[in-house]
């Protein structure tokens, strides 16, 4: 019965998202200096809850790039207040979900429970950033973590083709650069407890801490469950404004060659030249997800599906929330059909490039990104995700509203232009690594 009641609970969101504006449903305020979003559906029981404050790796100080993502490892680590242990078990008594993760630019706050569960999830979301232990034992325990974590992470083909490629687009100091592994093992192991602590206090606080609520959640109520939690939090900082990327003039091969693997994974791209809100965007993204984001891109159903050539092969717009991004085709290939992988793949994108794309191809894309749009909205886990994202990336939640209209009003010839306008085959970027035939190890 309860798998019933949830699955109509999930109906009536999803007929709700279809016919209904969202934006003016948005109770949005500042509170203690946060800023709330708060969206009540017609799911019973069920709040979800996301929030982000600019305290990611970009953020480094002291020179150490480090000391951002240790000191998100140690948020849910115990508090001042109790330990880890008591955190635990006050969210397994009632079934709740609390995590944290930290990117180059934010940390990020994921949660669920009950809706009557909401003010000790809210105390716990507040206790854990405004006062973690922070202790030398958790620390040493989070240095050999990341560490590991990063070692694992030399041995996949796909994270070292996409860490050279993000390097290789983005200069030095840019907020998108990340630092290289080498570079963050070594900073992992000269960072210090006083090095978090520090951070901790300046990059901690509601000057941009975003908070979304959306399920089963009573606004005034939750206000003031946020107030009495945040109260007397100070501080923080805010996203500085990231500088144009710039492009290559001249097409540049980079190979990261690693030894008995079974694959080789290829990043192809550019500069894109674009934020996530700038006019351009909508376009390109569609005419993106027709060359190569699905079954039946062009990508997938010739290099993948007709030849054969491919385990799996993609193209996006990514790192654009906060300022222009990149555009990247990225696939995997055996090492003995690479060239020939790479060959068609290049093939494919340069007539795309050239002849863009169809009309028939661009109406049935446009319903297909409408739908998909739409359906990520129809679970509370969706529709909080979006509604943050809406807000990191300056489009507001009044974007919910208007994308599937700009969506609906591309026309061939703005797609086809803004192609030509932003990308250049001959200048992209093209990185492998794996197991590179004539290629050797340095």
């Amino acid at each position: 019965m309860k798998r019933f009641i949830l699955l109509f609970s999930a109906l009536g969101l999803l007929a709700s998202v279809l016919t209904a504006q969202i934006a003016p449903n948005v109770v949005r305020q500042k509170v203690a200096g946060l800023d709330v979003l708060i969206y009540r559906t017609g799911v019973k029981d069920i709040v979800t809850l996301k929030g982000s404050l600019p305290a990611g790796d970009s953020f480094a100080v002291d020179g150490n790039v480090a000391v951002p993502t240790l000191c998100g490892l140690l948020l849910d680590q115990g508090t001042t207040k109790q330990d880890k242990y008591a955190v635990a078990e006050k969210l397994e008594s009632v079934g709740a979900t609390l995590s944290f993760g930290t990117g180059l630019h934010l940390v990020e706050v994921n949660a669920k429970c009950l809706a009557q569960d909401l003010p000790l999830v809210i105390g716990l979301i507040a206790e854990q950033l405004r006062f973690p232990a922070l202790s030398a034992e958790e620390f040493e325990k989070a240095k050999t973590q990341y560490a590991g974590s990063i070692q694992r992470s030399l041995e996949s083909t796909d994270y070292r083709a996409e860490d050279a490629f993000s390097r290789a687009i983005y200069p030095a100091g840019h907020a998108n650069r990340p630092a290289s592994p080498e570079e963050m093992l070594a900073a992992i192991a000269s960072a210090t407890l006083d090095q978090v602590k520090a951070f901790h206090a300046k990059h901690y606080g509601p000057a941009q801490f975003t908070l979304v609520l959306v399920g089963d959640v009573e606004a005034t109520a939750a206000r003031g469950e946020i107030a009495q939690a945040f109260a007397g939090w100070t501080g923080g900082v805010t996203l500085p404004a990231t500088g144009p990327v710039g492009t290559t003039d001249t097409a540049n091969t980079v190979d990261v060659f690693m030894p008995d693997k079974t694959s080789v994974s290829i990043v192809l791209g550019q500069a894109s030249g674009l934020r996530y809100s700038d006019p351009d965007s909508v376009p390109l993204r569609a005419a993106t997800s027709i060359l190569g984001s699905d079954f039946t891109s062009r990508l997938v159903a010739q290099v993948r599906d007709t030849e054969g050539l491919t385990y799996g092969i993609y193209s996006q717009l990514d790192n654009d929330s906060f300022g222009e991004g990149d555009w990247r085709i990225a696939a995997t290939f055996s090492p003995e059909l690479l060239n020939q992988g790479l060959e068609s793949t290049q093939r494919h994108l340069r007539e795309w490039h050239s002849a863009g794309v169809t009309a028939n191809e661009l109406a049935q894309r446009k319903t297909n990104m409408v739908g998909r749009f739409k359906v990520s909205l129809a679970t509370t886990d969706g529709l909080a995700g979006s509604l943050i994202k809406s807000v990191e990336r300056g489009v507001g939640p009044e974007w919910l509203d208007l994308y599937p209209e700009k969506v609906k009003a591309l026309t061939p010839e703005r797609v086809n232009s803004v192609i030509k306008q932003h990308l250049d085959p001959d200048k992209m970027i093209l990185i492998k690594a794996g197991t590179i035939p004539g290629a050797v190890g340095k």
